[in-house]
């Protein structure tokens, strides 16, 4: 083989190997600039609680140190009620006490159905 083919040999490798790192590149670009992935979303508008009900931490759980953070989604109507209350996390002893007080809440009105989410912190401490 002569020194003319050997060259010729590592220079078609070394056109391989940057042609796959262009497609490699362009592919991430594309992928990474989607005009989905760029659009920005306007900040989420949370409504004011007209009317809130402190959940009920019965001593039983108290004492026997049922403690935690529940997070919920309160589904609530134009005119301010309360429709549906969805467990997000926590503890399902403590959480069924927290769906029943956001039920009684009552928020200010607005032009359409929202979800807000509510979050408890049951601590024997601090109640």
């Amino acid at each position: 083989m002569d020194r003319f083919s050997r060259s010729r040999r590592t220079l078609s490798a070394v056109h391989g190997w940057l042609s796959l790192a262009a497609v490699i590149t362009l592919l991430c670009l594309t992928l990474g600039f989607s005009p989905h992935a760029s659009a920005q979303t306007a900040p989420k508008v949370h409504r004011k609680v007209i009317q809130m009900v402190e959940p009920e931490y019965p001593t039983i759980l108290k004492n026997g140190h049922f403690e935690g953070q529940v997070r919920l989604d309160a589904t609530v109507l134009p005119n301010g009620s309360v429709t549906k209350v969805e467990v997000r996390g926590g503890n399902p002893m403590l959480s069924q006490y927290a769906q029943q007080a956001v039920m009684k809440w009552k928020y200010a009105p607005g032009p359409d159905k929202t979800v807000e989410e509510v979050v408890f912190v049951f601590n024997p401490g601090s109640r």
